[in-house]
């Protein structure tokens, strides 16, 4: 039997980042090739013509998933009745700003959205922030939404965890899919710490810590910290604009192993604990419909402890 659709709002959808996570949406990346999907649309009105011209592009593209589409600039009907928002939509971070300084930017935007998402989205809706900065969005949206659980305002940090993968990888010239258990500790800014300490590869005689094979604690403790650290900057100072492509990747990802489950993995995301968003790691262990936790079983080696 068919599943019924799952509504998934995408505020900024006209932008760079959702311009590249809409048809990624669309074609079954993030819930599944069997999950059909209705997209809700929502950007500010002077980027009306352009979010129009991205639904054009979706009918266009004859998505067999995409079971329709909502193009609006009205935050109500955005999110009447979605089950995931993913909220994309904020103030941009340019060249040599720092997260702060669009802080108070993102008050207003994200107070309203809230609230709307407060009346009218689905029950249970599950929510990501991306917009920076996330953190302190992922707070204000909480603040302003408060019969949506705790458990269900999460915001992005696995694109930093994605970064970490990815310069692993090419150290080691192996498969990015068969380096794991990376975790991502404070907040995602350029403070954050990625901690390879739990982290394997998958070689041909198992399963090898990512610190002996690299046998180069140097690295590990100095460039491949700061490269992780500093990759938002270094992007926006080569394309003149934030990342796009590789959030929406891990916007993905962060739903699908949310809603769907990894096998196992430790997937890093910010959680709100103790009146807080934290970028932690949780390690997902249901299949389906997956519910994470805390594993308070690994520990924080003494030089991070320090940081």
């Amino acid at each position: 039997m068919a599943k019924e659709p799952m509504r998934v709002l995408v505020t900024g959808a006209a932008g760079q980042i959702g311009y590249a996570l809409v048809p990624m949406i669309a074609r079954g990346v993030m819930l599944g090739a069997d999950q059909p999907v209705i997209l809700h649309m929502l950007d500010i009105p002077p980027a009306a013509e352009a979010l129009n011209g991205v639904k054009m592009e979706l009918v266009d593209a004859a998505f067999p998933l995409l079971k329709g589409v909502v193009a609006t600039t009205d935050v109500v009907e955005a999110c009447t009745g979605v089950n995931v928002a993913v909220m994309v939509g904020g103030f941009p971070r340019k060249e040599g700003m720092e997260r702060k300084d669009v802080m108070s930017k993102n008050v207003s935007i994200y107070k309203a959205q809230a609230s709307a998402l407060e009346a009218h989205a689905a029950p249970n809706c599950k929510v990501l922030v991306v917009a920076n900065p996330a953190n302190t969005n992922a707070l204000i949206l909480k603040e302003f939404a408060p019969s949506i659980p705790e458990k269900n305002v999460t915001c992005l940090t696995r694109l930093d965890h994605n970064r970490a993968l990815g310069q692993i990888s090419e150290r080691l010239s192996v498969q990015v899919c068969d380096v794991k258990n990376v975790i991502i500790w404070g907040n995602h800014s350029s403070t954050q710490y990625p901690d390879v300490n739990h982290a394997t590869v998958k070689t041909s005689s198992g399963e090898k810590p990512v610190r002996e094979l690299v046998a180069d604690d140097a690295w590990l403790n100095g460039e491949f910290i700061t490269t992780v650290q500093q990759r938002g900057a270094a992007i926006i100072k080569a394309r003149k604009f934030s990342s796009a492509l590789s959030a929406a990747s891990s916007a993905c990802d962060h739903i699908r192993d949310w809603v769907l489950g990894p096998l196992r993995d430790i997937c890093s995301m910010g959680v709100y604990s103790d009146g807080h968003m934290v970028c932690c790691w949780t390690d997902l262990l249901v299949p389906v419909h997956a519910a994470w936790g805390w594993k308070s079983s690994v520990s924080r080696s003494t030089s991070l402890k320090k940081r």
